[in-house]
């Protein structure tokens, strides 16, 4: 098995993994998570989203969040999701140096995010492109339901390799490839990363895997496999798609990271101290993450052996 050396990790727990959180968080609460993340070793950051507030009222702090991280803050790379010009305009307004645009290969969820079809948020793209480039910001790309849709079923492997080519005639900054809703397997993501890296040798790409049907870990596995070098995960693997039915949390920050150290893969991140951020989680959010190792411990944990 040929493995990289080191892997990137993209922390979006602020984001995708607060955003179905029945509470409510201060900016001084994800403040603290950010701090502590930090200083467990986390280096990139989805912190928040511009999208209307009575939609997704768990990112209406996200501008005031991005003030506080940022004074002094050099270190991370700081990134804001966005659905169109808007969002990037209102991004603009708080000193946003970076954003992730995001739509969904399939039409009918693209509908249900964000009233457009897929064509129309390519259109928005090429506005977002050129203000990106006005403004000096840089342009990430994210496409959702890649894997699948949960109202439209597959996603052929074809559709999303035209989107890819649509992409290419825009300056984006990093691509990230989305199963939404936790439909893919480990024998389809190499099929498609195949046949992408076939039709754009040179494409770098990350991924973002949600553990809906517990297949997180193992594509992730399939996607290094592949060649990718690049993950979204969210602390306690929380969160998921507001607008998509069955929508479940993302592939576990902690679980993730553990099962790379095994495997003499670096991060830039501590497990330990990780896994204390893992446990102030769960105290903010009032219930138990999602973790394995959480509540485990990691695979070299030994234990006394009990007195007969």
């Amino acid at each position: 098995m040929e493995l990289p050396k080191v892997i990137k990790i993209n922390e979006v727990v602020l984001r995708d993994g607060l955003q179905l959180e029945k509470k409510i968080l201060s900016v001084e609460e994800k403040t603290l998570l950010f701090n502590e993340l930090q200083v467990a070793g986390v280096k990139s950051f989805e912190f928040g989203s511009f999208v209307h507030p009575k939609r997704v009222p768990q990112m209406a702090t996200s501008g005031e969040l991005f003030t506080n991280i940022t004074n002094g803050n050099e270190d991370a790379d700081l990134i804001a999701l966005v659905p169109n010009l808007k969002g990037v305009e209102i991004a603009k307004s708080f000193a946003v140096k970076q954003v992730n645009f995001v739509f969904s290969a399939s039409d009918t969820h693209n509908l249900q995010n964000v009233q457009s079809t897929t064509q129309e948020s390519l259109e928005e793209l090429r506005l977002i492109d050129n203000f990106c480039k006005v403004n000096d910001m840089l342009l990430d790309v994210t496409i959702a339901t890649t894997f699948g849709c949960p109202f439209e079923g597959d996603i052929s492997i074809e559709r999303i390799l035209t989107i890819l080519e649509s992409l290419s005639h825009f300056t984006v900054n990093n691509l990230t490839l989305a199963d939404t809703t936790g439909m893919a397997n480990p024998l389809q993501v190499h099929e498609l990363l195949n046949e992408v890296f076939a039709a754009q040798p040179d494409l770098d790409v990350s991924l973002h895997f949600h553990n809906t049907r517990g297949l997180g870990l193992a594509n992730i596995l399939a996607a290094i496999q592949s060649g990718v070098t690049s993950f979204d995960t969210a602390l306690g693997g929380l969160g998921g798609c507001p607008f998509a039915p069955g929508a479940t949390g993302n592939v576990c920050t902690e679980d993730v990271v553990h099962m790379l150290h095994s495997m003499n893969i670096e991060t830039t991140i501590d497990l330990d101290r990780l896994l204390e951020v893992s446990r102030l989680l769960e105290r903010i959010i009032e219930h138990p993450n999602s973790g394995y190792i959480v509540k485990a411990g990691p695979y070299n944990r030994r234990y006394s052996i009990p007195s007969v």
